[in-house]
């Protein structure tokens, strides 16, 4: 984060680095060596409700990382695309983010106007391919990153002390309110809940390593945290809150053009949610935003049917 913190200490390094290193389904491996090859990546994470549950049902979550310098703080990341692949007689779903390892990891340190990365990523993931130690080292620094970014933040906005888990409330309170999303009420309680053993002392370690060192008594933390330091942050998490809608606004325009695969992706989901079978035309593979009204009415009168 540029309001302050210096980079991640041993201790939270070395706990992410474990936690990246969580076994997945060997499924998930093949898919994401797979996606890596195409795009020449440098590294693939895998995160999301099925890395929690191994179930491969679904869509499973990744992020393909790519070689190369920073994009600048106007460019519009990552890139969305839908991909499908065989498994025996079934077909494994996959949504995939690409954007490059740089722009990442400038992301997680909370040095671009991005929320989404560091907010994200301070929650469980899996290191499920890299193309060679450097690489798999500059990860776990990055995500090492977004826990120091995601915890002083927290530390600014929760309690003067509090259990843990007021802080990480705090923060995913206002990191869903200031993105453009439908998540329901509470959302915060889930990610907890799900997660409990992912965030079980993370918040003292990367607390600490954002400079930041916290007085601990039993459950209860009291972050040192003065109040000018408390400003700084502040600040600096005002001007990403204000543009944290707009921004990501401006990626759901970009990927209603770019979404690769977004015809068969719909077609999917619809059919999974409504029983009702769209057939992928080459014009709707094409041309997904034509398409959509025909394939609105066809579902309205599907439900009308039924």
């Amino acid at each position: 984060m540029s309001a302050g913190s210096g980079p991640p200490a041993a201790p939270l390094s070395g706990r992410i680095a474990a936690q990246l290193a969580a076994p997945v389904d060997p499924a998930v491996g093949d898919f994401a060596a797979a996606l890596a090859g195409a795009a020449g990546a440098r590294a693939v994470l895998f995160y999301g409700s099925n890395l929690r549950t191994g179930s491969l049902e679904g869509v499973l979550d990744f992020y393909v990382l790519l070689p190369g310098t920073p994009e600048g703080e106007a460019a519009i990341w990552p890139t969305v695309s839908y991909h499908e692949r065989p498994q025996g007689d079934d077909i494994l779903r996959a949504k995939v983010a690409t954007m490059r390892l740089a722009t990442f990891a400038c992301a997680a340190a909370g040095d671009l106007a991005d929320t989404t990365i560091w907010a994200r990523f301070v929650q469980p993931s899996a290191l499920v391919w890299a193309a060679d130690e450097a690489a798999r080292a500059e990860v776990i620094a990055a995500i090492a990153a977004a826990c120091t970014t995601a915890a002083r933040l927290s530390a600014a906005l929760g309690p003067e002390s509090g259990a843990a888990e007021d802080y990480w409330r705090a923060l995913f309170r206002a990191t869903y309110a200031a993105e453009f999303r439908v998540e329901k009420s509470g959302r915060e309680n889930d990610i907890l809940g799900h997660n409990a053993a992912h965030f079980a002392g993370l918040l003292p370690l990367a607390l600490d390593a954002g400079g930041i060192p916290p007085r601990q008594e039993g459950e209860r933390l009291a972050p040192d945290l003065p109040d000018w330091q408390r400003r700084v942050i502040l600040k600096w998490w005002s001007r990403r809150r204000r543009l944290g809608k707009p921004i990501n606004l401006l990626r759901l325009i970009k990927a209603s053009t770019t979404f690769k695969g977004a015809a068969r992706y719909a077609a999917w989901k619809i059919e999974r949610h409504t029983g009702m079978p769209v057939a992928v035309t080459p014009f709707r593979e094409r041309f997904p935003l034509l398409a959509a009204p025909k394939v609105l009415w066809e579902l309205w009168r599907h439900r009308r049917g039924a």
